[in-house]
């Protein structure tokens, strides 16, 4: 029998509109967030990137409102689909930790607290309750097939890691008495998304070998956990360290480094087999489909994950990966944004 991947999956490349449309804004808003805290600043570089965060923003309330008139189902017994209910939630935290980053210098910082708060609130319940709802219906009623695994099984399990980041930058605006909290709940969705990960990545692992690997663009989400695991780990060491009584805040100081680093050089390795396997693909001809937003975020995640590395040990191995990644980021953005639109250009003539 023909798996769901075997084809383009009706899920990644059809402009019927679903929830991995939300992608689009992840991929947008990386873009934004990952320039903030880049090793190389240059003049202009804030600016634009506070101008995409906009951009992300703008995206955000357009794909929601559209989400709100058009999603007429839920998409729960498509194994393929109901994966990418893990956008959503990845989008409101990521546009909610640019308005922290960058935005505050537009819309001052109370709004953009206000901004942020609400939709890392919003995004880290909804993702907690995409990390357990989606497994569980693949558990239960989807007609999941071994022959179904790919690397999109990690999109509803990683919101959470993608909530650690953003709880880890907002951890300094609470009061004292909360923040030790905030800080045991972020580590605590750090180990939600972390040992997903560690259970799922084997089988994506096996089909890639197997030949399995259909739908090559979703390979490349593979560096979201790994990316977003270095970033969450590290963010979180510097609130950690004042929060949390000794050792244990120090500790968390030297988790960041000695898990970061070890995570940072298998995401590289990864790096060059997705590409590895995408420039197989694209000679045998890649048509364009929205799960080519997996080349960005993904991507944003090692490079901020990069540059938090090097915010605490200056080397010049964290700056290059930082730098050369957000280069690719931009590269690969370039190339995909201007393509949805097409594509969404084609779906309202369609409609």
């Amino acid at each position: 029998m023909t798996s769901t991947l075997s084809r383009p999956p009706v899920s990644t490349c059809a402009p019927a509109f679903g929830p991995n449309w939300f992608a689009s804004i992840m991929g947008t808003g990386i873009v934004a967030t990952a320039a903030a805290g880049l090793p190389l600043q240059f003049p202009g570089l804030r600016t634009a990137a506070t101008l995409v965060w906009a951009g992300a923003a703008v995206l955000l309330v357009v794909v929601t409102a559209v989400a709100l008139a058009r999603l007429r189902r839920s998409y729960a017994e498509d194994p393929v689909m109901a994966q990418f209910w893990g956008a959503p939630p990845m989008a409101l935290c990521t546009v909610g930790s640019g308005a922290l980053l960058l935005g505050k210098d537009w819309i001052g910082m109370d709004a953009a607290l206000a901004v942020d708060w609400t939709l890392w609130t919003v995004g880290t319940l909804f993702g907690l309750g995409t990390a357990i709802w989606v497994p569980v219906k693949m558990m239960t009623t989807q007609q999941v097939r071994s022959s179904h695994t790919f690397a999109g099984w990690l999109m509803p399990v990683v919101p959470p890691m993608v909530s650690a980041s953003g709880g880890a930058l907002l951890v300094p605006h609470l009061p004292a008495d909360h923040r030790v909290t905030m800080v045991v709940a972020c580590y605590a969705m750090f180990g939600v998304s972390l040992f997903a990960t560690l259970c799922l990545l084997p089988q994506i692992w096996q089909q890639l070998v197997l030949g399995r690997a259909d739908n090559v663009p979703t390979s490349w989400i593979v560096l979201g956990p790994l990316g977003q695991s270095i970033t969450a780990a590290n963010l979180l060491a510097a609130p950690a360290a004042e929060a949390l009584p000794a050792p244990y805040g120090q500790a968390a100081v030297a988790f960041g480094l000695l898990y970061g680093v070890p995570a940072l050089g298998f995401a590289l390795v990864w790096s060059a087999i997705a590409a590895s396997l995408t420039l197989r693909a694209a000679r045998r001809g890649l048509p364009f489909t929205l799960s080519w937003w997996s080349f960005t975020f993904p991507v944003g995640t090692v490079v901020t994950g990069a540059s938090a590395l090097f915010s605490h040990v200056h080397t010049g191995l964290f700056a290059a990966v930082a730098v050369l990644g957000y280069v690719g980021l931009v590269g690969a953005w370039l190339v995909v944004a201007p393509r949805t639109l097409r594509l969404t250009r084609r779906s309202q003539a369609t409609t």
